[in-house]
């Protein structure tokens, strides 16, 4: 098995990233994610069991983060999980997991793009989402530094509207933390429901594994990086699920359209709401920032090994990214957010990435003690929390989940047994 990751070369990405950079781009994709577009939906599943299924969804996060960071650092190299399962299980369970993650993703993407349509020009949501998709493309395809700098600016704005959501929250007129409480309504399949579909907002830390070849010292930034972006998107979590849920309660929560603008409201502070809506648009900003990133270097990875297309393995010659792959991505994803739809597009995208980690950490129980194994306990606690997370998601996302997934086996068999015939 090889350890050794590319350094340089006309088809390699360039180290630039520090601890710093690695965790605003966890952050920028996690917070994005998971504050303005699945506390609703996960709500709608568990009712007053949202925090149960938030502390479950952030446990099994935790067990897959430190999977991950003590694969990348073994393997710092582009495409993540992908390069990881090839590793270590094998070609099929890399690919499968490679397969997963760009098709589950791309949905991300897509869902985020429509998160910022929603939000800036509601009667225009589709059309704000594909100029959203080309411009963030065109700010990839100059080079990942300058992308750091953007989702730096990006989780500023957002942590500094969220805390102003949850102080205007707490100390507002319809404040009521009995509305905390786990109630009869809390059922064991919805609390692993919402749990699942929360996990969509968690997966942000794949981002900085997936980028792990163009990290600066990767055995010592990655494991550091991974659980620093975790830690503060699960305590940001918390924080404004309990304000929110003090405001509003599981209820109106679950119907609620923008539950933020309306937990403001409802504290008394609709001056806020408007500001609550520029931060969501500029969250949502970052974190499709930060997957289209993700998604062009597992793209790039699959390319290398011919999975994909092999044209889509160039890497710029002056700005040192994979160009072709940002390029085919960005033209996906905005096809898909010119007629998509967001509240479906989360569970799918929970289905494909829970299979993706269920991979890591079956990858990850292969390490010995010398390379950096992490506790037996919690590779086999996160593959276990991945499978049944992902079957407990919504039939819909679960039956295209697997019909994906089994396309993707399909595909692959039909290529090997191609191969086999011309060699």
């Amino acid at each position: 098995m090889s350890t050794s990751a590319p350094t340089s070369g006309p088809r390699e990405l360039r180290r630039r990233l520090g601890v710093v950079d690695a965790v605003v781009i966890g952050l920028g994709s996690m917070i994005g994610a998971g504050v303005f577009a699945a506390l609703a939906p996960a709500a709608g599943a568990a009712g007053s069991g949202l925090l149960v299924g938030l502390a479950l969804a952030g446990a099994v996060a935790y067990c897959n983060a430190t999977s991950s960071a003590r694969l990348a650092a073994r393997y710092p190299q582009s495409g993540g999980t992908y390069v990881y399962g090839r590793e270590r299980l094998g070609e099929f369970w890399g690919y499968l997991a490679g397969w997963g993650f760009v098709v589950g993703k791309t949905a991300s993407c897509a869902a985020m793009a429509l998160t910022v349509g929603s939000y800036v020009w509601p009667g225009q949501a589709h059309a704000v989402a594909v100029a959203a998709v080309v411009v963030l493309t065109g700010v990839n395809y100059v080079g990942v530094q300058k992308a750091a700098w953007l989702t730096r600016g990006i989780v500023a704005v957002v942590l500094a509207v969220l805390a102003a959501v949850v102080v205007g929250c707490l100390f507002g007129g319809d404040v009521d933390t009995g509305r905390w409480a786990v109630g009869a309504d809390t059922g064991f399949h919805g609390v692993l429901q919402a749990a699942g579909l929360l996990f969509f907002a968690f997966a942000g830390y794949a981002r900085i594994a997936t980028l792990g070849e163009e990290v600066r010292d990767p055995q010592r930034t990655i494991p550091r990086a991974i659980p620093l972006a975790l830690g503060i998107t699960l305590v940001v979590y918390a924080a404004v699920a309990l304000a929110v849920l003090a405001v509003l309660g599981p209820v109106r929560l679950a119907h609620a359209g923008a539950p933020l603008a309306d937990a403001v409201r409802a504290a008394g502070s609709p001056g806020l709401a408007p500001v609550v809506r520029v931060g969501a648009a500029v969250a949502a900003l970052g974190s499709l920032l930060a997957l289209i990133l993700g998604v062009s270097r597992t793209t790039l990875a699959m390319a290398r090994d011919r999975h994909l297309p092999h044209r889509l393995a160039a890497v710029h010659p002056r700005f040192g990214v994979p160009h072709r792959a940002e390029l085919a991505v960005g033209a996906v994803v905005a096809a898909v957010a010119a007629a998509g739809d967001l509240r479906g597009a989360i569970g799918f995208s929970s289905f494909g990435v829970l299979a993706y980690y269920a991979v890591a950490n079956a990858s990850a129980w292969t390490l010995t003690s010398a390379e950096g194994r992490p506790p037996r306990v919690v590779p086999v606690l996160g593959a276990a929390g991945c499978l049944v997370l992902a079957l407990a998601l919504p039939a819909a996302s679960v039956l295209w989940g697997a019909v994906v997934l089994a396309v993707g086996a399909a595909a692959y068999g039909v290529r090997r047994a191609l191969a086999r015939r011309s060699g």
